[in-house]
């Protein structure tokens, strides 16, 4: 059978090639709704954001999301006021603002009805600049209904699939005046599972933007053809609108009714860029072990023959520093700090990866993502603490309590001092963005309340473990260090080595930042973690690679430089961010500048923290590995 003979690297990455594509399953949480006729369906309105408009060479135009319901808008409003529904706690951190609306929808009735949302409203002049500011950005309007977001239906240009383009313009401006959309073309879509039972499998919306008159009517006219709304910026414009509900029955069920959301743009780019970054992964572990094996076999069987020949002969190349290779760095207590908070982001996005893979982050839950990352962050603070208390011993670290407060403070403290400084330039532009005051005291909750206990703990158990034993005693005296080559300079081995991790990545790195950024939907999750995989391994491989470099250059302060080369990829994930916003930015506002150097920063500093963490851990194993294989008088 020709199923016998695949290997078993073949068949767990056919596996997990084949959960690049699988639909995901939902979890009881997020059961469907069943309706009968005349049932009242909401609609939610969520912030409006930038989005990129449909063509390729289009740029975002802002980072700010303002309220639905934001005075400038002049939006109706409920009766009652609007209300806020529930959030979690990483939808509040993505900027959803959510909150009730006054569309009258029930379920298959009202089927083709032009129908006025509320009475005429005036916009005056000041706040008709600022809506028309917004339509030159493009910015979009973001609506759920039954968890669903409002989407236009659009078609792939290279495959030819109809897939639903998540939320919709609020006006026009293609011919160089912005209109207003005030007509929303609202088509529902629902499957009937069983006789009078329906579900809600699909949320489209047509906005139009309608102008002539603009007085209360009992019964508009949605169809006839008017010029398009233009608000004047020197006098109040009174402005209608309206919308009309159309049902539509569908044969997608109800657990694939998200397929048509999650469409992946060019899968074919997702598998050239997967495929050749395996290639370059196990060409480069082939020729890295190849060779290592050939030369310190060769290299370990000689010093061998030397200890057992009669003549003296002097060390030369690795062995030469044999008892200066395990001398404490400089600054062992921030190394060990920066190895511990690296592993804990390493477990929190495995853990993550893994449960968005399986299909257990559901995108109807919003802001799941986000919150099963803080809460794994918040409970592998042991993981951190336990890391850094054994790699400070490991180093020859004696102040072990003053290690584990740093190892639990100083990581979320830059990090939140970060995040409150973007926080200010939401508060000044007026953004919905902004993190409310309750959700940075809950994190901070997280961070003393469990993170910082759990590190402590960690740091106590992998300290009272002991230092990780050394084949090789080190000399009392520390020897001279020849000229090193500019290749093996730190900064260079950093940016050769962090090349081929990037290469690996960069493709996939390209629609994570248009997510970002660019309120794009990803759930390419099995891509995602296959070049996570090769990331890992690649970024591994090349550092043990540079580490066996400088090693027979006779530099044994290898400690920071293992962990520096192996975080090379986030300089260059650097460059790439500005290049991003050099050709799919074009960002106006200092506020919108600030928070995506903030952002890419924090994207910049926690590669560098996970990279290095791997980087230093596979150099450390190699080197033991290394210097016990030799015989030292």
């Amino acid at each position: 059978m020709k199923e016998r003979h695949i290997s078993l690297l073949g068949s767990t990455l056919l596996v997990l090639l084949s959960l690049a594509n699988v639909n995901a399953f939902y979890l009881p949480g997020a059961a469907p709704h069943n309706y009968e006729q005349g049932e009242q369906v909401d609609l939610f309105v969520n912030a409006l954001t930038p989005m990129l408009s449909g063509n390729d060479d289009s740029k975002l135009k802002s980072l700010i999301n303002y309220d639905y319901y934001n005075p400038a808008f002049h939006f109706c409003q409920p009766e009652g006021g609007p209300k806020s529904q529930p959030e979690s706690l990483g939808s509040i951190l993505f900027g959803d603002r959510i909150f009730n609306s006054p569309y009258d929808i029930k379920m298959l009735e009202s089927n083709g009805t032009c129908r006025t949302l509320c009475k005429p409203i005036q916009v005056p002049p000041e706040d008709a600049k600022f809506i028309n500011d917004r339509i030159r950005e493009d910015y979009a309007l973001n609506w759920l209904t039954d968890g669903l977001p409002a989407a236009e239906m659009k078609r792939d240009l290279k495959t030819g699939d109809i897939f639903f383009d998540i939320g919709f313009n609020l006006g026009n401006d293609d011919n160089g005046t912005p209109s207003l959309n005030n007509h929303y073309e609202i088509v529902l879509r629902y499957h009937e599972p069983s006789p009078g039972i329906y579900r809600v499998v699909g949320v489209l919306v047509w906005p139009s933007s309608r102008g002539g008159s603009q007085e209360d009517t009992d019964r508009p006219d949605c169809s006839g053809e008017v010029q398009p709304l233009l608000l004047s910026e020197t006098q109040s414009t009174t402005v209608r609108y309206t919308y009309r509900v159309t049902w539509n029955e569908s044969d997608t069920p109800w657990a694939t009714r998200w397929d048509n959301y999650l469409h992946i743009l060019d899968p074919r780019i997702h598998w050239f860029s997967l495929i050749n970054s395996l290639v370059i992964a196990v060409f480069l572990c082939v020729m890295v072990g190849m060779i290592l094996l050939r030369t310190v076999t060769r290299d370990i069987s000689r010093y061998n023959a030397i200890d057992l020949s009669e003549d003296v002969q002097e060390d030369w190349g690795w062995k030469l520093v044999h008892g200066e290779v395990f001398r404490t760095p400089r600054f062992p207590m921030l190394l060990a700090v920066l190895v511990g908070n690296g592993a804990q982001l390493c477990a929190m996005c495995s853990v993550t990866l893994v449960f968005a893979l399986l299909g257990f982050l559901s995108p109807s839950n919003r802001g799941s993502l986000v919150t099963v990352m803080m809460v794994c962050w918040s409970f592998f603070g042991g993981i951190g603490g336990y890391y850094s208390g054994r790699v400070y011993v490991s180093l020859g670290g004696v102040n072990r309590r003053k290690n584990a407060f740093v190892t639990a403070t100083v990581l979320p403290t830059l990090v939140f001092i970060v995040i409150f400084l973007l926080n200010f330039f939401l508060l000044v532009a007026g953004s919905s963005g902004a993190v409310p005051f309750t959700t940075m005291l809950l994190i901070v909750v997280l961070w003393f309340g469990i993170s910082a206990p759990l590190s402590a703990i960690g740091s106590y158990i992998g300290s009272q473990q002991g230092g990780v034993s050394h084949p090789v005693r080190v000399n009392q005296i520390p020897r001279q260090i020849p000229p090193t080559p500019r290749y093996l300079q730190p900064w260079a081995s950093a940016l050769l080595a962090g090349l081929l991790p990037f290469g690996a990545a960069f493709v996939e790195l390209y629609f994570v930042m248009s997510s970002l950024f660019a309120s794009r939907a990803y759930y390419a999750f099995g891509f995602l973690v296959l070049t996570a995989g090769v990331v890992s391994l690649t970024t591994g491989t090349v550092t043990i690679l540079f580490t066996y470099f400088i090693l027979c250059a006779e530099e044994y302060r290898w400690h920071w430089r293992a962990f520096i080369t192996g975080g090379g990829s986030a300089f260059w994930i650097l460059a790439y961010g500005l290049f991003y916003w050099a050709s799919r930015l074009s960002l106006d506002s200092f506020s919108s500048v600030a928070l995506y150097l903030g952002y890419l920063f924090l994207i910049c500093l926690f590669d560098f923290l996970v990279t290095g963490t791997i980087g230093f851990l596979a150099s450390y194993w190699a080197v033991r590995r290394l210097y016990s294989a030799i015989r030292v008088d």
